[in-house]
């Protein structure tokens, strides 16, 4: 199927000049910061840098799950000019994220996250063996979370401080993006457990996380031994049975991609499902909450689940025909487009260039930069460009 989108040539110009001032931004920041591993910006608009690792929090530093987004932005650079130089700032955070390895305790289901972007792109769009390595090893690791009679990957490890909230048969939604990793692991070694793993996960996500309406659940909690569904948990939404925007992001996108791999047209009917949820629900604008459930005040929104949900469009409307193709493209340009007007950055007063992201309802901060929110929409960007991207 072909995969470039019908826009108007004013929108063609609208997507160039997006893509300049986003190049422009990367070639000063990533000199800036080529030796560190972002993940927001601090009160100057500098980036901080998430490395080391701390026994009392191992899921932070070197193992936070965002860590894989910088070398990512970096390959995308790569892709779009062609630079060796962005290949080797990808590479000083690949070569820091494998110490991540011989922590271990900090690493769980994201490491998809981790080294999808950075060692096995590296290894995608080079041949790195190194990438490959890392890339498989990466998948052993997220396969051996797979909870046999449940039919999930496990999130998260025990929490640090929180011996009483046990968490080993919690699944989240975000999870829908790490399978892709398996999903490659299969592509290399032609070993079916990694595609098993993936699509059965995949499964058991559309029964347990999707509504009927569309809407999706963050935390599906199944009994640890026998893996029967137990209950939800509200996550970094507003409450339990609410909507977080980004968990339906994480949903369109991730079930998108499984479509990709494998055909089963039940995976893109979800990804559609999903969709029509959210499109229903941004504002006019294009703005997207952060939780499409929450009160009217305050009214926090998030950058990051837009843009995610943007590159998510986009990858439904690349295995669509015409018209429908129209649906979900105009709503990723929708969304992209209030992110520019509204929410960005392209100047030196700081490093980021998505400004309005949310991590959690409850969390005390609002409205601040996330790496990855500056990763998902560059990818977009580059969608509706029609690079072809093989990221995921």
């Amino acid at each position: 199927m072909e995969h470039t989108f019908k826009l108007t040539p004013k929108q063609t110009t609208w997507a160039n000049e997006v893509m300049n001032k986003i190049m422009d931004k990367l070639s000063w920041v990533s000199e800036k910061s080529k030796d560190k591993i972002p993940y927001r910006t601090d009160e100057t608009g500098t980036h901080d840098t998430w490395e080391g690792f701390d026994e009392n929090r191992p899921d932070q530093g070197i193992c936070w799950w965002t860590n894989g987004f910088w070398p990512g932005l970096m390959w995308l650079m790569y892709q779009a000019c062609g630079d060796e130089k962005y290949a080797g700032i990808a590479r000083i955070a690949q070569e820091k994220l494998h110490y991540a390895f011989t922590c271990y305790y900090g690493l769980h289901h994201d490491v998809g996250f981790m080294y999808l972007l950075g060692d096995v792109a590296d290894y995608r769009l080079t041949g790195s063996e190194e990438g490959k390595k890392y890339g498989l090893l990466a998948a052993q690791m997220l396969a051996g979370r797979f909870h046999p009679n449940g039919h999930f990957i496990r999130a998260w490890n025990d929490i640090p401080g929180e011996p009483d909230k046990d968490t080993r048969g919690w699944a989240i939604i975000d999870c829908m993006m790490n399978i892709q990793l398996l999903f490659w692991a299969y592509d290399e070694t032609k070993d079916y457990r990694f595609r098993q793993i993936a699509m059965m996960h995949a499964d058991t996500a559309m029964k347990y996380f999707v509504r009927e309406d569309g809407s999706v659940k963050h935390i599906v909690e199944f009994h640890p031994e026998t893996g029967e569904y137990m209950t939800s948990h509200g996550g970094q939404g507003y409450t339990k049975g609410s909507s977080w925007s980004r968990g339906q992001a994480w949903a369109i996108y991730g079930y998108a991609l499984a479509y990709r791999h494998t055909g089963k047209k039940e995976y893109l009917d979800t990804a559609k499902k999903v969709a029509h949820y959210f499109i229903a629900n941004i504002k006019e604008d294009g703005t997207v909450l952060l939780d499409f459930r929450q009160p009217e005040t305050p009214a926090w929104e998030d950058g990051c689940g837009a843009c995610v949900a943007a590159s998510g469009l986009l990858e439904i409307a690349r295995e669509v025909p015409e018209p429908e193709r129209a649906l979900y493209s105009s709503a990723a340009v929708k969304i992209l487009k209030n992110i520019d007007e509204k929410h960005c950055c392209y100047d030196t007063s700081g490093d980021s260039f998505v400004l309005n992201c949310s991590a959690a309802y409850e969390c005390k901060e609002h409205h601040v930069t996330m790496v990855y929110a500056d990763y998902y929409y560059m990818e977009a960007i580059m969608k509706l460009q029609g690079y072809e991207l093989n990221m995921w």
